[in-house]
């Protein structure tokens, strides 16, 4: 297990891939051992210092908090994280789109919350356990801590940040996320839904609704079978201008993302019903009953 680094920031800035890339070293890699982050902090860009987002002590607390309660089921701090992180840095969807915030997090911040949660296996192609490099600079859905906020924005439900403890329950279910079919608010509630009926069981069957869902998407308008409400870009803004004076998120109960309205209940039922009943046609390998 590696250590964290010898220099810690004191707040967030923008590492960009090729900058980060001469500190994803081979030691690091492997597990071994990290940086000290002296050398990394003259390659960073900083952020506005008039910011509270961007300190870094209440996100490494937060950090070390998870590492410590889920040392022995490491999986699950992905549902306990998630929520946390979306309500403890306050991103617009335009700032966290870019990913040199969360270069930063991952290599300058918390190199040694990635290497916990994801360690390394083996390569494919055989030889020597590594850490996936993605997880420390990689797409939005495969980096370590971007595929958390992105899932925690997705799924949350207005304010309520429940069904994102429910969705990054089912690993595979975030590994098949696809941003744009999930801006769809109604669809994200429905497959939280469909997990909670107990309609799909098993990894492959998330698997197999997963893709008819984005075949069906395709040529259906999920709009037109369930609207959404327009959303408020009011309450966004008053949420993140009070993360100045905002506590510390709470580490047993859920934070209160922002005031949104939630999705329109009628909308979710709907599609709940139709992705179960796509999920009785859904090519499920090795399936050989409907509820299988």
């Amino acid at each position: 297990m590696i250590e964290k680094p010898h220099h810690l920031p004191e707040r967030l800035g923008l590492l960009s891939a090729t900058a980060a890339d001469p500190f994803l070293t081979e030691d690091l890699l492997r597990g071994v051992r990290g940086h000290s982050g002296v050398d990394l902090a003259k390659v960073v860009e900083p952020l506005p210092e008039d910011d509270a987002r961007w300190m870094v002590e209440p996100l490494r607390d937060l950090l070390v908090d998870a590492m410590h309660h889920f040392e022995e089921n490491r999986t699950d701090a992905d549902g306990w994280l998630a929520p946390r992180l979306h309500a403890a840095l306050r991103l617009t969807r335009r700032e966290a789109a870019d990913q040199r915030i969360w270069n930063h997090l991952a290599l300058a911040v918390a190199p040694d919350y990635v290497a916990f949660r994801h360690p390394p296996v083996p390569p494919r192609g055989g030889g020597s356990p590594r850490i996936n490099r993605d997880r420390f600079r990689g797409a939005p859905d495969r980096q370590c801590f971007s595929r958390l906020w992105w899932a925690a924005e997705m799924f949350r439900n207005g304010g309520d940040y429940a069904p994102v403890v429910a969705a990054c329950a089912n690993q595979d279910l975030i590994h098949n996320l696809r941003l744009d079919l999930l801006d769809h608010r109604p669809t994200a509630q429905a497959l939280v839904r469909v997990l909670d009926r107990d309609v799909v069981r098993t990894g492959r069957g998330i698997n197999g609704l997963m893709t008819a869902i984005n075949t069906a998407g395709a040529t259906l308008v999920y709009d037109a079978l369930a609207e959404d409400e327009p959303r408020d870009p009011a309450a966004l803004r008053a949420w993140i201008e009070e993360a100045e004076s905002a506590p510390p998120v709470p580490r047993h109960e859920l934070p209160l993302g922002p005031d949104e309205d939630p999705v329109p209940e009628k909308s979710v039922a709907v599609l709940a019903d139709y992705f179960a009943d796509l999920f009785e046609t859904a090519p499920v390998r090795g399936r050989k009953t409907p509820q299988e």
